[in-house]
């Protein structure tokens, strides 16, 4: 184990993973707010919001999957050092780490069962830029209409009918975060006048 994988983890481990873990489940309840999430400093690729994220939500009861360039030894290091996470394939993950492209297809992870609806994957998405702007969001925890980019329409369409079943986002870059839950409905992309 390199020393760099014991650094960038939480210095006030108690105060800083409270505060973080409000701000993950604000996203989650308000789809498309977008919050600051820098508190890790974790190897690249992995940006600052998804580490502090993964320091938030994982322990040794956690499964993860890696995909693309962010399966790497030093990204397996620094999780498996702060979080004691354990690493699955994309069928049998609690979470999935990457860009869009490395994620897919997303029908690959579990959208858990009838009588387990909770047993489905999260996925955690790095993108190149997160914006208020895009896709149009509708659902519970949206007053009247919400915007956010996403990097497809289709797919989280598709995801939205699977209800009570289907997968979990976020999105990251960089320091930011956002999410997208099963229950939001993606109406379609903004219109720019």
């Amino acid at each position: 184990m390199s020393t760099n994988s014991l650094e960038g983890g939480f210095v006030d481990a108690p105060v800083e993973s409270a505060q973080a873990f409000r701000k993950i489940m604000n996203v989650m309840a308000r789809p498309g707010l977008i919050e600051d999430l820098a508190v890790a400093a974790p190897p690249q690729p992995l940006s600052p919001a998804m580490g502090t994220l993964l320091l938030t939500l994982c322990d040794g009861q956690t499964s993860i999957f890696l995909a693309g360039e962010y399966d790497s030894a030093a990204v397996r290091e620094w999780i498996t050092f702060h979080c004691n996470a354990q690493f699955a394939d994309a069928a049998t993950c609690m979470f999935a780490i990457g860009n869009w492209s490395s994620l897919l297809p997303i029908d690959q992870y579990s959208i858990g069962t009838s009588q387990y609806p909770d047993r489905s994957a999260t996925l955690i998405v790095e993108m190149d830029e997160l914006t208020s702007h895009g896709q149009e969001l509708s659902g519970p925890g949206i007053e009247t209409v919400k915007h956010l980019s996403l990097p497809d329409t289709d797919a989280f369409q598709k995801n939205a009918l699977l209800f009570p079943l289907g997968l979990d986002f976020y999105f990251t870059c960089g320091a930011k975060i956002a999410a997208l839950p099963r229950t939001a409905k993606v109406i379609g992309i903004e219109e720019v006048a």
